[in-house]
């Protein structure tokens, strides 16, 4: 009889395991069951200030690079955080080739935006399309994440006009999101966004070289010795300029009387805007300088010399120093 016992009561240990089987079953069903609602729970708000470049002098023809901080808060989405499929449009203007900020009379400035500080990943929109794609980024389901967006002024724009440019973003940086554990992105069923802007100020600018007028060597000075040498003025685009010449170390009124010295002996010269040197070269705005409007891109000027006949001074090297001026 003992032996018939022991018999029953194995069918008794196995009934009593698959209950123990079933009760997990239901415990991981109600588990799973929680972390959905949790889950269908979860929000999130983004926000993004400008991204906003600055004043630029386009002129050095060099990028420049600024950054924009968007910050993403979420709340809900369990334990496991929340997956965020960020999409940066083209904003109010753009084409293949890059975004662009508008300014003046309609000019165009290039830029783009960067998902990483080398600046060569571009950051697009799944939701348009443009470059192709936007930034996966899974973060906590409770909290604030901070998300940098790297930007840069693209360079060899030196042809832009001066003035305020800027580009809109409507709606943009847009997000879907949803459980970390969907697929990768595009996807998510909640949606998020909201507004920002691109900014820059193109300053007015000028820049100028000069190459050394050289007379060469003469023996004597009985007859007029004529010499050129040239400028390069680089002006943006649009802009009036106009280029004086100071009357060189003696302080000369007189623009074709300046003076080459060595010591106290000297040579007289002048300066000219014109080959037959009939238009003086000097100081005085409006009555003796030159004028242009400037193209963003270099521009020559001939400056034509010429030391007329004059007693000859000691054989020796005579030397001036002119200052350039550019008002604009």
């Amino acid at each position: 009889m003992q032996g018939a016992k022991d018999r029953v009561s194995f069918p008794f240990r196995r009934r009593n395991s698959a209950c123990q089987s079933l009760v997990k079953a239901l415990c991981c069903l109600v588990s799973l069951l929680v972390c959905d609602v949790g889950a269908s729970a979860q929000t999130c708000t983004v926000s993004m200030p400008a991204v906003a470049f600055g004043s630029v002098n386009v002129l050095t023809g060099t990028a420049v690079d600024t950054t924009s901080t968007m910050t993403v808060s979420c709340t809900g989405g369990g334990a496991f955080g929340i997956r965020l499929c960020i999409s940066l449009g083209v904003g109010s203007a753009g084409d293949t080739t890059s975004r662009q900020l508008t300014g003046p009379s309609s000019a165009k400035l290039r830029y783009d935006l960067y998902s990483d500080s080398a600046r060569t990943l571009l950051w697009g929109s799944w939701q348009t399309g443009y470059d192709t794609s936007g930034v996966q980024l899974d973060v906590p389901a409770n909290g604030s994440t901070p998300v940098t967006v790297n930007a840069r002024l693209l360079g060899s724009q030196q042809t832009a006009a001066a003035g305020s440019y800027s580009s809109t973003f409507t709606a943009n940086p847009f997000i879907q999101y949803a459980n970390r554990f969907i697929a990768a992105c595009p996807t998510g069923g909640k949606t998020t966004s909201t507004s920002t802007s691109a900014t820059a100020t193109v300053l007015s600018s000028c820049n100028v070289s000069a190459t050394t007028l050289n007379f060469g060597t003469a023996s004597v000075l009985t007859h007029n010795v004529d010499a050129t040498s040239s400028l390069s003025v680089q002006c943006s685009n649009s802009l009036p300029y106009t280029v004086a010449l100071n009357g060189g170390n003696s302080g000369a009124t007189d623009p074709t009387q300046r003076k080459m010295a060595n010591g106290a002996a000297q040579i007289t010269y002048g300066l000219y805007r014109d080959p037959a040197r009939t238009l003086p070269w000097g100081s005085t705005t409006g009555s003796n300088t030159a004028a242009g409007t400037g193209t963003g891109a270099a521009q020559a000027l001939t400056v034509y010399g010429r030391v007329s006949a004059q007693t000859t001074p000691a054989p020796a090297t005579y030397q001036d120093t002119i200052v350039v001026t550019i008002t604009y």
